[in-house]
């Protein structure tokens, strides 16, 4: 069940990985820089519109920030960032690799 502690304490995981602060974050969202500690401590939730945005800033979808089973790695993550800004061709040559790697697992 999503609660709103799920919500605060997934914007704060999401944050941690992303290395910025509460500060820099608010700032990022063009918000008071006590925005995020606000939400982070319980008094206050974002808006459905602010949460999108939230969701956006790190690069996620909505359907990503609410899977309680998905879990983030800061190296997951700069994969994912390195691998958006290849191209199509590159990213298939990446593919056979990836599999006998997932094999040796």
């Amino acid at each position: 069940m999503i609660t709103d502690t799920f919500i605060r304490n997934r914007i704060t995981e999401l944050r941690l990985i992303k290395g910025v602060s509460e500060y820099k974050m608010s700032y990022d969202l063009g918000h008071s820089k006590s925005y995020i500690q606000s939400i982070s401590s319980g008094r206050a939730l974002p808006s459905l519109s602010e949460l999108l945005y939230i969701c956006d800033y790190f690069g996620i979808s909505p359907k990503d920030f609410f899977d309680e089973e998905k879990t983030y790695s800061p190296i997951y993550e700069e994969f994912c960032r390195t691998a958006a800004a290849l191209d199509d061709e590159t990213l298939q040559m990446f593919l056979p690799i990836m599999e006998q790697l997932k094999e040796k697992q």
